[in-house]
């Protein structure tokens, strides 16, 4: 039975509180380009080389999970998000449009709750720090348990470098020691809460009483048709399952390949470092990752796959990057291979019709995953169209690396973040990238126009003027 908050724990929420909201009306009045130069002081002290390696260093070794020698390219998300804030209008007048008669002004949410997974403790603050002090607002970061640590030092260095800016440190401040009650209260205090990580924590924000973003579960799943560029599909593959360990939930974990090119497509992966397992090791593999509730056993997720395999029971050479389980046929609740992996393991699948391609589809994403992510490797228009429209995701990348495109890449237009909005299928409000954009309230101020008012036989068309019974 979870315990009460207490007293202490209230305390010490109301105080951070309050401190946030003081800070935040020293900057009510800031201009655009003092803004935007508190961003840059934001995403430098956070962002260079030396300092972010360090931290998220030190966050693969604090929760145990996770690519030390990957991680600290995570880095460049914080710059493609200062690159995008800086194009960014957050206050004042932010769009005009003389047409209609409205002008809108941009004004900040207030103080935000931002709840840190242990799978991106370095990262995920200074990403959502950029944004949200543009926005003109305050902070309070609730790490997760396992790295708490590295969650309050990437915080300490984001107070500095508002205090290089002439900005009040307490924009952000960061939970030392933090617990569930003391989390729940927060959130039901905060203004808004922006949750990334898993579906407890999701849940607990949306039963908080006050607006929040939340993200769904992934299960990305990628097409590959006879028109893909092979060995550009499987080198993009390899990337996008191995960043990190294959931590993040965009990582590709259903490849669903065309029969007349799987073998080769297939051997494209093996040169790529993947490792095919036989039937006895995916049955070992499964009793190893999942445990008698289905649910994810932590010593295999977002870890090498020699790692994966020897808690498994067998052993893969060293020079493999990854492991691959042919699953066809094989998709349901019961099927866990079907379900999201969280580690660098995906299930390959093979079609022979595109139809029979998009029933797969169909298929997973009823399993689990809905809202989230696929993406296609093809050149055939119509395909990636009937995938477009079938598909029950909120984003989809076309011929790109999933888990390095669809947060943002300096390659695409989708808008840089951390947290991925799922739509109504993943039981969020958003199917956006979230950004700085919901980080704002906004005011329409609406000027009278000339009258905007079509005929009644325009508006019901060849219905106007039939007798209704």
């Amino acid at each position: 039975m979870a315990r009460e908050l207490t007293e202490d724990e209230r305390n010490l929420a109301e105080d951070l509180l309050a401190r946030a909201r003081t800070a935040m009306a020293e900057i009510e009045d800031w201009s655009q380009d003092r803004l935007d130069r508190l961003s840059q002081a934001i995403a430098w002290y956070a962002g260079n080389e030396t300092s972010f390696t360090r931290l998220a260093q030190q966050g693969v070794d604090e929760s145990g999970i996770g690519d030390r020698q990957g991680r600290p390219a995570k880095r460049f998300k914080i710059h493609m998000v200062l690159r995008d804030v800086l194009r960014t209008p957050s206050t004042g007048i932010v769009e005009t449009d003389e047409a209609r008669g409205l002008v809108k002004y941009a004004k900040p949410a207030g103080v935000i709750a931002s709840l840190i997974p242990m799978t991106n403790p370095a990262m995920t603050p200074p990403v959502t720090g950029v944004s949200s002090a543009n926005a003109r607002n305050a902070v309070i970061f609730s790490p997760h348990p396992r790295t708490a640590k590295t969650t309050y030092e990437m915080t300490e260095l984001m107070r500095a470098a508002c205090k290089a800016a002439g900005a009040p440190e307490d924009l952000f401040q960061a939970i030392r020691h933090p617990s569930i009650p003391l989390t729940q209260y927060l959130m039901s205090r905060a203004d808004l809460t922006l949750a990334t990580g898993g579906k407890p924590m999701v849940q607990a924000a949306y039963s908080s009483g006050k607006p929040a973003y939340g993200v769904g579960a992934g299960n990305s799943s990628i097409v590959i048709d006879e028109s893909a560029d092979i060995d550009i599909a499987a080198r993009n593959t390899r990337i996008s399952k191995t960043s990190d360990f294959g931590s993040g939930c965009s990582a590709d974990g259903n490849i669903i390949i065309q029969r007349s090119i799987y073998e080769q497509m297939v051997q494209a992966l093996v040169a790529e470092g993947g490792y095919l397992c036989t039937e006895e090791e995916k049955a070992l593999l499964e009793q190893a990752m999942w445990d008698a509730k289905g649910n994810r056993t932590f010593p295999t997720i977002a870890c090498r796959p020699q790692q994966t395999a020897d808690v498994a029971g067998f052993s893969i050479p060293e020079d493999r990057t990854f492991l691959m389980v042919e699953n066809q046929g094989q998709i349901g609740s019961e099927h866990k291979f079907s379900k999201e992996k969280l580690t660098t393991l995906m299930a390959l699948y093979h079609f022979e019709t595109f139809d029979d391609a998009l029933d797969i589809v169909e298929a997973i994403y009823d399993t689990g995953g809905r809202g989230h992510s696929c993406g296609i490797y093809s050149h055939n228009d119509e395909n990636i169209d009937r995938l477009a429209r079938l598909a029950p995701v909120s984003r989809m990348m076309v011929r790109q690396p999933q888990s390095k495109a669809n947060a943002g890449a300096w390659t695409n237009g989708m808008p840089m973040t951390s947290s991925l909005g799922c739509g109504i299928w993943g039981g969020n409000i958003t199917n956006e990238n979230v950004t700085m954009k919901q980080m704002m309230n906004y005011t329409w101020v609406s000027r009278p126009i000339p009258e905007d008012r079509p005929s009644e036989q325009e508006l019901f068309g060849e219905f106007y003027g039939q007798e209704v019974a």
